[in-house]
Formats: C-alpha cells, structure tokens, sequence
C-alpha cells in the first residue's frame, strides 16, 4: 500500500511538471500562432505551402527564437535522425493543413516525441545530469507559482490549459532549460546505461519523513501521496507550497536513495 501510493505521487506529480504533462499538453492541444511577433510562421499570399518552402519555415522560426533553437541544435547533434524525422513531420503537416503553429508547439511537441521514444535512457544517466531535470522542473513549478497559484495547482496535477500555454510563451528561457536538461540526460543515459534498482520502501519512508520535517503536515502529505485533493480541498496557495517543497525535500535525500526515486520518476515519465 505504502509502495502505492508513492507510485501516485511519482505518477501525479514529477510526471504533471515540467517536461510531463506541461509540455505534452501544449504539443496535444496545438492552436494558431501567438499574436506576437516572432511566435509563428507567416502564411505565403497565395495560401500554398510545399514541403520544403515548409521545412524551411519552420526552421527559420526556430532559429529566430534563439531560447528554442539551442534546444533543437542539440537535438540534431546528438540524435539525427529523431530531429530530421521530427522536423519533417511539422513540414508535412504544415504543406497538408496549412495550419500555423506556434514555436512553442514545436519545441513542446520535440520534447514529447523524445521522452516517448528514448525517455526511459535518463534513468540511466549519471546523477548530476539526473539532478538537473528536477532542479530544472522546479524552476518552473516556482515560476508558475509567483504567477498564479491556482495555476501552480493545476500544473502540479498535470491539468494545465490555455493559460500554461500563455505562461510558457512568455517564459521560454526556462522552458528551454527544463528541456535541455531532460534531453542531457538522456543522452548521459544512452553513454553511461547505469542500471539502477528500485527504491525500496524504506527509501520512500526517509522522504515522507522529510517532507513531515519541512513542516507539512498529515493532510498535506497525504494529498501529495495519493495524487488527489481532500475534501473539502486545501487553499491554491498551501498546496502550491507543499508541492515546491516536495521537489526541495527530494534534493535533500541521501544517495543512493535521491537517484533511485529520481530515476523511477524519469521512467514513469517515459511512460506517460
């Protein structure tokens, strides 16, 4: 039961934020292009797009949004033939719909077809491009909390909506950083294949203790546990909080324990 209902919290929570269910949103739910400058690809005046006047827009805005374009450098640098077929796929889609997308969707939607497709290597990689993701992953989580908590809640849950997508827009360094840092690992993992065992109970008791140290408190633990709100439902702003202090307290761990609870969380993602 213990084991449970820390899978929950792995599976709500680590899998909700950052490279998760944030990014896999926007990359699901596409829509036209940002209105501001800069954010999407201009339609030619007699409306036809074939695929290489496509490909080439597309990676002329990925190139003029400088914080994405280091993301994508390094995706075909170190995975070829996942960014070509990555790339193709937007052109064609592009030449056949003529639908405009954002960048945001482009880079959200790299990082959706490479967790999907190689994920699971992160979990393999060495423990400080592991501990980067979630320093990463908690950068935005605090982000999106000096936003709006309500927000934060939502996001933590993995129930974001248009607002996460206005947020991401307008924070696209640190978006691209969680992503880099996802990528790293997995091309750390790919290198190093480091097999890891899995967490035991007595590592997952060391962190509700530590949570229990950072002061929350039962309801609040057990709301993170178990993936789900009680009821009646605690204010945005206390569940906001314990959720950033749930990804401080996780740095805090002792090795080997931090890594292997790091890594089971890297593999669910692989899954979700």
């Amino acid at each position: 039961m213990y084991l449970e209902k820390i899978l929950a919290l792995l599976a709500a929570a680590l899998v909700a934020v950052g490279a998760g269910i944030g990014l896999t949103w926007l990359a699901l739910n596409p829509t036209p292009r940002m209105a501001d400058a800069g954010s999407g690809i201009a339609a030619p005046a007699n409306g036809q797009v074939d695929k290489g006047s496509a490909r080439q827009q597309i990676e002329a805005l990925i190139a003029s949004t400088p914080d994405y374009a280091r993301y994508f450098a390094r995706l075909r640098e170190t995975f070829t033939a996942d960014y070509e077929a990555a790339i193709n796929d937007f052109a064609t889609r592009l030449a056949q719909t003529k639908e405009e997308q954002s960048v945001d969707y482009y880079l959200s939607e790299a990082v959706r077809r490479i967790r999907t497709s190689r994920g699971a290597l992160a979990a393999k990689a060495e423990p400080e491009p592991i501990a980067r993701v979630f320093e990463k992953q908690l950068e935005v989580l605090q982000a999106v909390a000096r936003e709006d908590k309500r927000m934060c809640v939502a996001f933590l849950y993995g129930a974001t909506n248009l607002d996460f997508q206005r947020f991401a827009a307008s924070r696209r360094q640190i978006v691209s950083d969680m992503a880099l840092a996802g990528l790293e690992a997995i091309v750390s993992g790919q290198a190093k294949k480091i097999d890891r065992t899995a967490p035991t109970e007595a590592d997952f008791r060391v962190l509700e203790t530590a949570l229990a140290a950072r002061g929350l408190n039962k309801i609040e633990i057990d709301a993170l546990l178990d993936g789900k709100m009680p009821t009646p439902p605690l204010e945005d702003a206390r569940m906001c909080g314990a959720g950033q202090t749930y990804f401080e307290v996780l740095k805090t761990l002792p090795e080997p324990a931090r890594t292997k609870v790091y890594g089971l969380a890297l593999e669910l993602m692989a899954r979700s």
